[in-house]
């Protein structure tokens, strides 16, 4: 009897263990690839689940990722009660040489250089209207020079696995987001639009997006 219950409290030691571990896990460094191309930031099965439709040359994109951070991810996605699906909505040459390198980084660093770009979204701006591709520029040579001019490649340069060069030139990516771009524009007006549990939501900022998302259980 003495064993049973030995045995007894180290399982329920060993439960209790775990449980915290869970409760404590950092769920901002999870990761997704999804099959259409989009990143999922967070719990997989996280009960709050938002899409957020997002260009990193749209000025309101940068606004609310700046005003969301530090509830969005750092308490709700942190804890895994919300996870976040980005889908690129590219409208212009320094927005699709910024995708191509955040989906480049890879799922271990693509949160990483996702938010780098918009910390820095003013600075890139007001660089990159003044670049003008060389005479004659392929579309590869155009990205580059789009993205070296306007300081993009600098500054995710350290997060990428391969040659920045390579990121912009992969043929495959480049295609699926400009396909997710066409899908992304056919359902929403804009950006930033959010679906929340399936619900499209557009035309709507931080503060207002923040009661429902705690309506629908964001802890």
């Amino acid at each position: 009897m003495r064993l049973v219950k030995l045995l007894l409290a180290l399982l329920l030691g060993l439960t209790a263990g775990t449980a915290m571990a869970q409760a404590k896990r950092d769920w901002r460094n999870t990761v997704t690839p999804t099959a259409s191309g989009s990143w999922v930031i967070g719990n997989p099965t996280a009960k709050v689940k938002l899409i957020e439709y997002l260009s990193y040359t749209c000025p309101h994109c940068g606004d609310f990722v700046a005003a969301s951070k530090p509830v969005l991810f750092d308490q709700w996605v942190r804890s895994g009660s919300v996870s976040v699906e980005v889908r690129h909505a590219v409208r212009d040459g320094l927005d699709l040489s910024a995708a191509l390198y955040a989906r480049c980084a890879g799922p271990r660093s693509f949160a990483a250089v996702h938010t780098t770009i918009f910390a820095n979204q003013k600075a890139l701006l007001e660089k990159g209207v003044s670049v003008t591709p060389p005479p004659g520029a392929d579309r590869d040579a155009a990205l580059k020079a789009i993205a070296d001019g306007s300081g993009l490649t600098a500054l995710v340069r350290a997060r990428l696995p391969k040659a920045p060069e390579a990121c912009l030139t992969d043929a495959a990516t480049r295609e699926q987001l400009i396909a997710g771009t066409r899908a992304a524009f056919d359902k929403i007006a804009g950006t930033p639009s959010f679906e929340l549990n399936g619900e499209l939501i557009q035309g709507t900022d931080w503060a207002r997006l923040e009661p429902r998302l705690r309506a629908a259980g964001a802890r």
